[in-house]
């Protein structure tokens, strides 16, 4: 019976984990929808034209305001990219809709510390520089009008449909467009299809996260992080990081949970921010890059994504220690070791959760289900347009 015992382990980590970053979740989800709700991404493409700075913290800013799902953020680049964006403002975009939201930030909070999610805001940042800096250089005329031919091809990744939805309300205002009440049939459809697109992988990181808390022995990670050589481990964590990242196949908001395992298991700080920003070179994405814009553009957008990702997370490291900002002891307090208890967890988890049901009561009664199925469907070059006029009307 042991062996039941250790998937009984693992799984009630997983729950446990699962629990403290439930409230925050919703929040961030919640922010997020309303976000995309009332920001059209017609007018998104024609903000980013080129690969100068204005462009670039317009992409990021976008892309911090958007979807969390990896699967989103990369089909929605290619959405931008087709209408006139540029290449490296897509890019810059899908950086910041996977390193820089809200729910991100809130479940680093609550699972491992501030300090982590402040790395993470002023890491993403930098490592949009360095990435807009490589590209400038690596990136030719010819690799991006192969890259464009490819894209024009509209060969399917993941959450095609949920890229060609725009649902931004009408009104003139922001302030206008929030309060009409199409707008809020808007932040439930949309709100529902987030989770719809990243509990897949919110629940395989939370598992992954429970069985290599219990399975893996520590030995094994502190070899691997050089736990012993804590010098070297400052500048092996960052490198390290992203190539665990990139065989753990979770991303978005999924890897949080593995993220405060490998700093239990002795991951340098940099490091474990690195694994974070990692999400952009798991192996499915390399793939669905591949059919964006060809073998040639996705090898390099992997090495140099990677170099962005390393950099970046070593830029922190050193930042971080010279303001002695670093969180010490690999924290054994984390959220694994609590049991369910009545605490303010409990509360706020009930305060969201009935704001998610009163979400799904409108996502039902709107005949969102419909949309749900378009998540995954390819919406053609033509018909995007029309459809998204066709969500925003459908209920009235």
């Amino acid at each position: 019976m042991h062996w039941l015992n250790e998937i009984g382990r693992a799984l009630e980590m997983a729950a446990m984990m699962g629990w403290q970053m439930l409230w925050a979740l919703i929040l961030g989800f919640g922010l997020s929808a309303v976000v995309q709700a009332t920001v059209s991404r017609e007018k998104v493409a024609k903000l980013m034209p080129d690969g100068g700075p204005r462009s670039i913290a317009i992409a990021s800013g976008l892309g911090a305001a958007s979807s969390s799902c990896s699967y989103a953020a990369v089909a929605i680049a290619r959405t931008l990219f087709r209408k006139g964006a540029d290449f490296r403002a897509a890019m810059a975009f899908e950086f910041a809709s996977t390193n820089l939201v809200f729910e991100l930030g809130l479940s680093l909070i609550v699972l491992m510390s501030w300090r982590f999610a402040a790395a993470e805001f002023v890491g993403g940042p930098v490592m949009i520089v360095l990435l807009v800096l490589l590209m400038n250089v690596f990136v030719g005329r010819r690799l991006v009008d192969g890259a464009r031919e490819q894209a024009e091809r509209g060969l399917l990744g993941r959450m095609e449909g949920h890229a060609a939805m725009d649902m931004a309300a009408k009104g003139d205002t922001w302030l206008a467009r929030l309060r009409s009440p199409e707008s809020f049939t808007a932040i439930s459809n949309i709100f529902v299809m987030e989770w719809a697109a990243v509990l897949g992988d919110i629940v395989l990181g939370l598992l992954l996260a429970g069985c290599i808390a219990a399975w893996v022995p520590a030995a094994f990670w502190q070899r691997f992080f050089l736990v012993g050589h804590p010098a070297l481990a400052r500048w092996w964590g960052p490198f390290s990081g992203p190539l665990v990242a990139l065989v753990s196949f979770v991303c978005s908001v999924g890897n949080v949970p593995l993220a405060a395992v490998l700093w239990q298991q002795g991951l340098s700080f940099g490091g474990v921010i690195a694994f974070l920003f990692g999400d952009l070179i798991i192996l499915p994405i390399v793939n669905i890059h591949r059919k964006y814009y060809g073998w040639r553009a996705a090898m390099v957008l992997l090495v140099l994504f990677y170099i962005a990702m390393a950099g970046a997370a070593l830029a922190v490291e050193w930042i971080f220690l010279a303001l002695h900002l670093t969180p010490h002891a690999h924290a054994a307090d984390m959220a694994m070791e609590m049991g369910f208890r009545w605490d303010h967890t409990t509360v706020l988890n009930i305060v969201f959760l009935t704001i998610a049901a009163v979400l799904l009561w409108r996502f039902f009664g709107s005949g969102g289900v419909r949309m749900l199925r378009h998540m995954n469907e390819p919406m053609g070059g033509g018909h995007e347009h029309g459809h998204s006029m066709e969500h925003a009307h459908h209920h009235h």
